[in-house]
């Protein structure tokens, strides 16, 4: 009992404690203690008295839920006020508004909904947590003792090298200064500041420098719009005309479809040949009858031996026969030489026509220019052949005339904005095109009957 004694009276002896009820111990005088051996910690939990500390640490918890802390520790303005028994005429005349209009009482729901304990929200220790933030004090301390020091990390030391190049205007192709020239700039070794050129051929070779970025990864591969709107006849309560072009349109793609589906329906169809009795009879007996083997005819004509390589003897040409080969040989020359000239002379009086064909041929080849140049940009707003497969342009969604809204309440979503996006990406060389992967399972499944199904049947 002297224990128990002993713990209310510290329990009640605590600074700045008023408790809500009258006393601790009411009842205490009424009860008889058991005596008990408390030689052992089983006992003592066992048979110990701790309600007045429960008591006390319940009327602090309940303090703290109504006030937001102890009442010994707030100020008398926060627990009482004067009561003089007058009303504010200002107070008077909102009350008077309020009873015209809606009422100024709280809802129900509102007021359960209200937290009804003062004490603050306890703060969520893992929204402060970052991941290896010890490392990262550790580091971020020594950075700034090497600071303190005037020591600068590589990453800072690299950057002022570079600004100081670009600042110099000195380009990297340049070849770099000897250290040995005389009329090379003076640097102070012992100066505070960063030197004001850099060698942007060391930071090249040590690879300190960054590389440029090419121009042609700038490029778009394709000059589509990400986003391309649909034609004036796709939209809602559209124009009839445009509404009849878009039809038009879809109606063409159609029908190319129907053409080329035809097209190879003809080159797979099979020839058939109707059956006579000709061809049954051939078919019959084809392999039963010997067929006669012809013996080769010989070939009309001479049938004498011609003698042929070096062993044919060749008759020596006299020298008249020499001389008159020569002549003939001169005379065609000097006819070739003639009619060169002759053709020179005839191109004189032939120039009105050779300019109009320059002309022609030029006329051409910029008209071939042209069209090379317009194919060429069509080429860019056309897909490329990225993959093994080929682009294949997805279908119009085109809405019949009964098949138009009357109102937006009654509008129909059309197409799917997953695949138009997918189709952009592949359209714009973004992506190449491709087809759904085929699931093939690499065991079959295997089926059996369980002992309820069994039973059923």
């Amino acid at each position: 009992m002297a224990a128990v004694r002993r713990n209310k009276r510290v329990a009640a002896a605590q600074p700045g404690f008023l408790p809500f009820k009258s006393s601790l111990d009411d009842n205490s005088s009424s009860k008889r203690r058991k005596r008990v051996n408390k030689n052992k910690k089983k006992s003592w939990n066992k048979f110990s008295d701790i309600q007045d500390v429960e008591e006390f640490l319940d009327d602090v918890r309940l303090q703290e839920r109504a006030t937001g802390g102890l009442i010994s520790e707030k100020a008398d303005d926060s627990l009482f006020f004067v009561d003089t028994g007058e009303t504010d005429v200002k107070d008077t005349q909102a009350q008077k508004t309020v009873k015209k209009g809606k009422p100024s009482k709280p809802l129900r729901i509102d007021l359960i909904l209200q937290p009804d304990s003062h004490i603050p929200a306890p703060k969520n220790v893992l929204a402060f947590q970052q991941p290896n933030a010890k490392k990262q004090r550790r580091t971020s301390a020594r950075a700034a003792k090497l600071a303190a020091m005037g020591v600068l990390p590589r990453r800072e030391k690299l950057l002022q090298l570079r600004s100081a190049a670009a600042a110099s205007g000195v380009s990297a192709k340049e070849h770099p200064e000897a250290n040995n020239n005389p009329e090379r700039a003076f640097y102070d070794l012992w100066s505070a500041g960063t030197p004001e050129t850099a060698d942007p051929y060391y930071l090249e070779q040590t690879k300190k420098k960054l590389v440029k970025r090419p121009d042609r990864l700038n490029e778009k591969p394709s000059v589509l719009p990400a986003i391309e709107v649909i034609a004036p006849g796709g939209s809602y309560n559209p124009d009839f005309f445009s509404h009849q072009d878009l039809l038009r349109e879809a109606h063409e793609v159609e029908v190319k479809k129907q053409k080329a589906e035809e097209k190879l329906a003809r080159q797979l169809a099979v020839n058939e040949e109707k059956a006579t009795e000709e061809t049954i009879f051939k078919e019959q007996v084809q392999g039963l009858i010997e067929e006669e083997e012809t013996e080769p005819q010989e070939p009309e004509g001479d049938t004498e031996d011609t003698v042929m390589g070096p062993t044919a003897t060749q008759e020596k040409k006299t020298e008249r026969q020499r001389k008159k080969e020569k002549a003939e040989r001169i005379k065609d020359l000097r006819r070739k030489v003639e009619r060169q000239m002759i053709d020179k002379q005839q191109q004189l009086f032939q120039l009105r026509s050779i300019s109009a064909s320059v002309k022609n041929l030029e006329q051409r080849t910029k008209m071939r220019q042209a069209q090379r140049k317009a194919q060429q940009e069509a080429q860019k707003s056309m897909p490329r052949r990225l993959g093994r497969l080929k682009f294949q342009t997805p279908d119009l969604d085109v809405q019949l005339s009964d098949e138009l809204a009357s109102s937006l309440r009654s509008l129909k979503p059309e197409g799917s904005i997953l695949k138009d996006r997918f189709k952009s990406l592949q359209k714009r060389n973004i992506i190449e095109p491709r087809e759904r992967a085929k699931f093939n399972r690499k065991y079959k499944l295997k089926y059996s009957e369980k002992r309820a199904f069994r039973e059923i049947e």
